[in-house]
């Protein structure tokens, strides 16, 4: 999400209200959840138009582990009516670029998005999408066959170069194309007594 020149990146959604003090449970999107939501970070809201929320921002005022699930309490939400009404809202913060540190093999998905996807020196299509799995990350590439959901692993996609815009992948027989049936196996000759 880009707005007002400043890239955002998506880092949680609000799932359900927890308690009667306003504490909502929490799906997260980044794999860095004690620097991303800590006390005084500031989320803009993906709610509906129609939401009393729509374009303000919601402040995190702590955040606790229960059952192994996030909740999250934010400023201006003191009690369950109020988180209800939050349900279901994605949250987003701004990237400062200069203040990320690099990691190897570490892409947000808007960089991703619109790569060329490259098998031995030949495009395949590029990618649509990053999806988030609980295993694994897919990138969803288009390809004029359709959509190919590619596991974002090492042993498929090697190497990701921003730079030239490339994504290689080395995908097993059958991801992009259909495999032929194999024919059935002949009988067995009969054996002479």
């Amino acid at each position: 999400m880009t707005e007002n020149n400043k890239t955002q990146l998506r880092v949680g959604r609000l799932l359900k209200a927890h308690g009667l003090k306003g504490a909502i449970k929490l799906e997260l999107f980044t794999d860095d959840p004690e620097r991303r939501f800590v006390p005084g970070a500031v989320f803009t809201l993906q709610v509906p138009t129609s939401s009393p929320w729509h374009g303000k921002t919601l402040e995190l005022t702590e955040m606790r582990w229960y059952n192994g699930h996030p909740v999250g309490f934010f400023k201006g939400v003191p009690d369950r009516s109020a988180a209800e009404g939050l349900v279901k809202a994605i949250l987003w913060i701004d990237l400062d670029e200069a203040a990320e540190e690099p990691e190897d093999d570490a892409w947000y998905d808007h960089q991703l998005i619109g790569l060329r996807v490259v098998r031995e020196g030949e495009q395949v299509g590029t990618v649509r999408l990053v999806e988030h799995m609980p295993a694994q990350d897919l990138l969803i590439v288009k390809t004029p066959a359709g959509e190919v959901m590619v596991p974002f692993v090492k042993a498929i996609v090697p190497s990701v170069d921003l730079e030239t815009g490339i994504v290689t992948v080395t995908p097993p027989a059958g991801l992009f194309e259909d495999l032929p049936d194999e024919p059935e196996p002949a009988p067995a000759p009969p054996q002479a007594e």
